[in-house]
């Protein structure tokens, strides 16, 4: 690529001798910045016809793999997926054909920062998390840049759709709303397919065995266990005030409405998944015993040690978002292979689960990658179409979007 772009800038001017080089690398990067452009990302007008296409093998993911298969779309939407004899030509339709080519659904990005970062280094396109400790009214939608030049990509790797999670400051706790959005569209309006998906809690590590930290003082450790003791009751309050919020307004109280609370309606009627972000064991089961106390439906994000409770998370339908399989091992003691072979783990064990990114404002300029780490998945354990459904059908099932991809 350097020589490609070096050759037109430079066209006659012979070798660059050691003492012209400043001047030659000076040349190169003006031509550079003069001739750089933003990706083209322009959404497409609503389909105006019919597509028909043929003869491609269709991976339906929840259905049986179809060898020259035909699939037809109309106004934005599959209406027919089957044979050559059980789809017939339409009328009308542009007929595509694409013999010896594999068509998958849209690959589904379940724990992601895209849109709400652009560049990390740059404090003034980071717009993932608010202030303070507490914020169920913080709604991802409303914050997502649709010219992102990380989308388009994101989707050139064939993840289509994503959902966009609200971070966590220090010391944060209650993240906010995320969004489910499609990859293409000139406002966060066009994008949102789920525009409130889930709550994201974010609990804070209760790992305080001294032996983790050797060369801390005791007084640390001590003043370590205390702050995680506050922030899990300034959490437990948050519900409960929520709860008593929405008990006084149903008996007719009159009393000021509180926008926090209000977010958290959905949550407590357990219309709306608590995504609980906890890896080690001591979170996953207070996550457990949160869920059971305040009556909410939750997920884990993350899930490291998932695999040493599975028993108690298939019992309670708990499904777990592996937020990345190419990372290290929680500790030392762990299998180097560990984080490579949970997904296997958790199929095995019959609960339920989809693989995605870490989530991270860093993580998002390479969510393209979403499609290796279930590659990596299956190579250590998880069957081919499991790894497949692990980044299509189950993020789409969590979210609750089955109905609409997958």
């Amino acid at each position: 690529m350097f020589k490609s772009t070096w050759a037109p800038a430079f066209a006659g001017e012979g070798l660059l001798v050691a003492t012209g080089m400043r001047n030659a690398l000076a040349a190169f990067f003006a031509y550079a910045t003069l001739n750089a452009g933003a990706t083209p990302n322009i959404p497409p007008p609503p389909q105006q016809k019919p597509i028909l296409i043929t003869g491609a093998t269709i991976h339906t993911v929840s259905g049986a793999v179809i060898s020259n298969g035909r699939m037809l779309f109309d106004k934005g939407r599959i209406v027919a997926v089957g044979s050559a004899s059980e789809v017939a030509d339409t009328a009308g339709a542009t007929v595509v054909s694409l013999p010896g080519k594999h068509l998958y659904p849209g690959f589904i990005s379940a724990n992601s920062s895209l849109g709400l970062v652009e560049v990390q280094a740059v404090r003034a396109t980071v717009d993932s998390a608010e202030t303070g400790a507490l914020n169920p009214n913080a709604r991802a939608l409303v914050a997502i840049n649709a010219d992102s030049e990380l989308i388009p990509v994101t989707r050139a790797n064939g993840v289509l759709a994503a959902l966009t999670v609200p971070r966590a400051n220090v010391g944060g706790l209650i993240a906010g709303t995320s969004a489910l959005i499609q990859l293409d569209g000139w406002t966060w309006e066009d994008m949102g397919l789920v525009p409130e998906a889930g709550l994201h809690v974010f609990l804070p590590g209760m790992r305080f065995n001294a032996s983790l930290y050797p060369n801390l003082p005791p007084a640390r450790l001590e003043e370590m266990q205390r702050l995680t003791t506050q922030r899990i009751k300034a959490l437990e309050d948050a519900f409960e005030s929520a709860a008593a919020y929405v008990k006084a307004q149903a008996s007719g109280e009159s009393m000021p409405a509180d926008v926090r609370w209000e977010a958290m309606r959905p949550v407590l009627a357990g219309q709306r998944t608590v995504f609980m972000h906890a890896d080690e064991l001591p979170q996953l089961r207070y996550a457990l015993g949160f869920a059971q106390r305040f009556g909410v439906k939750i997920a884990i994000v993350g899930g490291q040690d998932a695999v040493h409770i599975t028993d108690l998370l298939r019992e309670r339908s708990v499904a777990v978002v592996i937020a990345g399989v190419h990372r290290l091992p929680l500790r030392r003691g762990d299998d180097v292979d560990a984080p490579f072979s949970l997904a296997a783990k958790l199929s095995a064990a019959g609960v339920k689960f989809c693989i995605a990114r870490g989530g991270t404002t860093s993580d998002a300029a390479t969510e393209r990658s979403l499609p290796f780490e279930a590659g990596t998945a299956a190579a250590y354990g998880l069957s081919r179409d499991e790894a497949l459904k692990a980044i299509t059908l189950y993020p789409a099932q969590i979210i609750g979007a089955a109905d609409k991809l997958g």
